[in-house]
């Protein structure tokens, strides 16, 4: 199979995975297909290169990661800072649409690093050493930010617990 098949055997393949991972961190249906698609400009690049040392995942996710956070610090210096956020009112629905809702909003509120720890352990079910190989940071930094993350959410959401924000995201 030449280099070109491969990939797009793969894009057909993982492209809605890594949109709703996309999702998650951008908090925006449009945004994420953007992310998805620059995420796979990038890594079509160097398929060949990516495919050689093995399973394609992690490095495509490592990519998806830093370019939303590169499109947030682009964010967050052009965009003029509000001094005071609007309240934010969320229709009353029941069941998991809420829940849904509730850990969105939640996980918007997080900074990008921590959703992305967030992301990759409860939503990827990756482990804690896939997790930091993903990102390209240490063990440590995995479990520092993901504690410190679920700490932040227990204070933000206190109604959503564990269980819920683990079955919401799956």
């Amino acid at each position: 199979m030449s280099d070109a098949e491969s990939f797009h055997e793969y894009v057909r393949a993982r492209t809605a995975a890594l949109g709703r991972v996309a999702f998650l961190l951008t908090g925006d249906a449009y945004l994420a297909e953007d992310l998805v698609q620059l995420t796979l400009i990038r890594v079509a690049a160097r398929w060949e290169k990516i495919t050689a040392a093995g399973d394609p995942d992690p490095y495509v996710r490592r990519v998806l990661y830093t370019q939303h956070v590169s499109w947030w610090r682009r964010m967050r210096r052009e965009a003029p800072v509000a001094q005071a956020l609007p309240e934010r009112v969320v229709p009353d629905f029941t069941g998991d649409v809420a829940t849904g809702l509730a850990v969105h909003d939640a996980l918007a509120r997080l900074a990008p690093r921590q959703r992305a720890v967030l992301v990759l352990r409860y939503f990827e079910d990756l482990t804690e050493a896939e997790t930091a190989s993903a990102l390209g940071v240490s063990l440590g930094t995995v479990k520092s930010q993901a504690k410190d993350a679920l700490a932040r959410l227990r204070t933000i959401a206190p109604d959503l617990s564990e269980r819920r924000l683990t079955e919401a995201t799956r």
